[in-house]
């Protein structure tokens, strides 16, 4: 299994690495769900680490329907990560009604080929998930970052399940939001999961795996 770990700064990046993650997403200020970090942390983590990094796009807190402006930032920010040497991008972008905005997303999505696009929490409140999953597929996204459409995963499993039954290995499937070293247990059937791990990353001397 593949533990993606989500780091708000350079230093716990470091520290997850040191703990048996095998890849981090960077961002800044988790307590609003996680923004786009900034150039300078993201530089020295990205040179620093061994393990791929991934970097989240998210220009702002709030809801996941951007301005003309917003959207070139996104874009802009894309570029400079990649010439930075991120592994893989993190991101999406939803329209007024919470359907996936496939215009904007799949703009995304090609510009930061050749790296991985993952599709975020964005999804958890999509009205079609099941519809849904089919246009991020047909985008060729590689991963989805979900809960199940619940706060926790483990509240989602019956939904994160059905997702990973429906698409058959087109997409990846990765359960995050409250998942630990204790209920890891719980996601047996996913090949990755996505959490702060945060008792477990802090505990000094502990792996993750």
């Amino acid at each position: 299994m593949i533990i993606e770990v989500c780091a708000e700064s350079y230093e716990y990046a470091v520290k997850a690495e040191k703990a048996g993650a095998d890849r981090i997403e960077l961002c800044k200020d988790l307590h609003l769900d996680g923004l786009t970090p900034d150039y300078e942390s993201a530089k020295r983590t990205i040179n620093t680490l061994k393990i791929p990094v991934f970097i989240l796009i998210r220009p702002r807190e709030g809801d996941f329907t951007y301005s003309d402006e917003e959207f070139e930032l996104m874009k802009q920010d894309i570029v400079k990560f990649k010439e930075m040497g991120c592994k893989g991008i993190v991101s999406g972008v939803l329209n007024s009604n919470y359907s996936i905005d496939i215009k904007r997303t799949k703009e995304l999505v090609e510009l930061s080929r050749p790296l991985e696009f993952t599709f975020h929490r964005a999804f958890d409140i999509v009205k079609n998930p099941i519809e849904e999953i089919e246009n991020l597929i047909n985008m060729g996204i590689d991963r989805l970052l979900t809960s199940g459409q619940k706060e926790k995963a483990t509240d989602g499993l019956v939904q994160l399940e059905q997702l990973n039954n429906i698409t058959k290995n087109r997409i990846v499937i990765m359960p995050g939001s409250g998942i630990s070293k204790n209920n890891l247990r719980n996601f047996e059937s996913f090949n990755e999961v996505h959490g702060s791990f945060k008792d477990e990353i802090n505990s000094n001397g502990f792996k993750l795996c």
